[in-house]
């Protein structure tokens, strides 16, 4: 077990760290994203750098790019797929590295995730949720959303918290656990679960970050099934519930088809909105200016929402592979290639957003950004997690609208996601009027 676990990390993470480690050394921006912790901590720089350097950049192992009109024609276009989907897509480097490695732990990156395959099977997966994450039904839990979010202020008594730890993690947590019929009060280990499990997004990682991710991922598909189980003595109307039931109709999914699509329900179900959350607590506690126009004005809430998806991006990249010889955005992809498109480059593009490196509750076209994808894998939960984001800051600073930081936060260790794993912060509450 150990020994095909460390050829597992050795293929999919040791070569391509030591890959990228050289790339550095060449002064590659693209590697320097992978590795350097604080270009990670501040990566907006490089995108700029990366941009500037074309539309398409090939750094001798994926093509990049940071340009908002080429991510977007990418993301939408018929010619491009997931780079995890059906190994006949994939290149043979991969394939190889795949078999030699043997089969790992379900996760995000691999079939049958969601994540990780192209249509026919994204198609039959997306249908069995969608109607769940459907505006009318993300409209319905707002009332929901708006009561936990109260719960867990009303816990909040200060003077000092983690806001993460506190109020940000727990908010979504609870919200998806309810909507799937999982236990509420399993939503710390959920956290935890997903906190290695969100690893698995990173290419390059180190042994003991890929171990832990192996160890999380493998936890939460055991629950998964044993809770499976209690579904179908005790059914109930709920996502999960619904899975089972469609996983009892012959032909409708594998064993490994339901537990994949639960867990990534689960997990993404938090993992974007804790990231939204604690991402724009520290925006708007650095800029006072912007909180006051809020405060003034609560209908921006929803553009402010927005902003931050654009300016500090929950989800910072992903990638598509070329499945034919194609043009996009007028420039020439071959069947094979992969490219990393860098969401939150693209989401400080100038050519689309004025002065884009400013926060702007106010700008007009704050909702042209690609923080949740764009095309057919367009995120599934995105109008849950904006209307769990704009929930949670505006009832945060409703609550303590003197809220500021009480010590530095702390940056999760994640490249893919972007977020914090604790900020912690000194409370104020509102004055009551006599």
């Amino acid at each position: 077990m150990v020994v095909r676990q460390a050829i597992r990390w050795g293929l999919r993470h040791g070569m391509i760290r030591r890959a990228v480690e050289r790339r550095v050394k060449a002064g590659d921006p693209t590697a320097r994203l992978m590795v350097d912790e604080a270009v990670i901590a501040d990566p907006f720089g490089h995108y700029d750098e990366l941009r500037g350097r074309g539309r398409l950049v090939d750094n001798g192992i994926v093509l990049n790019t940071a340009h908002h009109d080429v991510a977007t024609a990418i993301l939408r276009s018929p010619d491009c797929g997931v780079v995890g989907g059906p190994s006949g897509r994939a290149p043979a480097a991969l394939r190889a590295l795949v078999a030699a490695g043997g089969r790992g732990p379900l996760g995000p990156v691999t079939p049958p995730s969601m994540l990780s395959v192209d249509a026919p099977d994204h198609t039959r997966y997306r249908k069995l949720v969608t109607r769940a994450f459907s505006a009318k039904a993300v409209a319905a839990l707002r009332t929901r959303t708006e009561e936990i979010a109260t719960g867990l202020l009303d816990g909040m008594h200060g003077p000092r918290a983690d806001l993460i730890d506190d109020y940000a993690a727990l908010l979504p947590a609870t919200v998806i656990a309810e909507m799937l019929g999982a236990p509420v009060e399993m939503r710390r280990q959920f956290l935890e679960w997903g906190a290695g499990g969100a690893l698995s997004l990173d290419a390059g990682l180190r042994w003991s970050e890929f171990r832990r991710s192996e160890s999380d991922l493998n936890a939460l598909a055991d629950w998964m099934r044993g809770h499976f189980a209690h579904l179908r003595r005790h059914p109930g109307d709920n996502i999960l519930s619904a899975l089972v039931h469609a996983h009892a109709e012959e032909g409708k999914l594998s064993d490994d088809e339901l537990t994949s699509i639960a867990m990534l329900l689960l997990a993404a179900g938090f993992e974007t909105t804790v990231n939204l959350i604690g991402n724009g607590a520290a925006l708007l506690t650095s800029h006072p200016d912007q909180l006051a126009r809020l405060q003034a004005d609560p209908s921006l809430w929803p553009r402010a929402v927005d902003e931050v998806l654009r300016l500090d991006s929950p989800v910072q990249r992903t990638g598509r592979i070329a499945l034919r010889d194609t043009t996009v955005a007028g420039e020439p992809l071959r069947a094979g290639q992969v490219v990393v498109i860098m969401l939150g480059g693209a989401n400080h593009d100038p050519a689309v957003f004025t002065d884009p490196a400013a926060f702007d509750v106010t700008r007009p076209n704050a909702g042209d950004h690609i923080a949740f994808s764009s095309g057919v894998h367009y995120c599934l939960g995105a109008g849950l997690a904006k209307m769990e984001g704009e929930v949670g800051l505006r009832a945060l600073f409703d609550r303590f609208p003197g809220l500021t930081p009480a010590g530095p936060p702390h940056r999760r260790p994640t490249r893919v996601l972007r977020g914090f794993d604790a900020m912690p912060v000194r409370l104020t509450p509102a004055t009551v009027d006599a």
